[in-house]
């Protein structure tokens, strides 16, 4: 049964323009292994973009309550290269209220804009 379905945007060059901005930013939004790649370089500003995407979108599933923190989702990459979501603390919680067992979601980015798609199903 699907729970909640969010799905969100972000504009690349406005996104890389915060993060360059406000360098403290990106160690606020995202956990250590989503800012490197698998080989250890530093991930690049379309796939961070689409990352955030991606935790604006869980957060739409679960109903966007207030108090979630954004180092609590975690996306990573299976060698198959599919996203997946871990969820820790106040996003379990709240998936746990609702019911969740399980996330898919859906990365992308071209023409300037990332976008994610999450369904929380239970």
């Amino acid at each position: 049964m699907i729970i909640g379905v969010g799905i969100d945007v972000a504009e690349i060059e406005r996104f890389g323009a915060a993060l360059e901005r406000t360098p403290q930013l990106a160690d606020r939004l995202f956990v250590g292994g989503e800012l490197t790649l698998p080989s250890g370089e530093r991930r690049g500003i379309a796939s961070l973009a689409a990352r955030f995407a991606a935790k604006e979108a869980l957060a739409k599933a679960l109903g966007a309550p207030g108090g979630l923190l954004w180092s609590d989702a975690e996306v990573w990459v299976e060698e198959s290269g599919q996203p997946r979501l871990r969820v820790s603390g106040t996003v379990a919680a709240r998936a746990a209220e609702l019911g969740v067992r399980g996330w898919h979601v859906s990365l992308s980015h071209d023409a300037g804009v990332a976008s994610a798609v999450v369904i929380a199903e239970g």
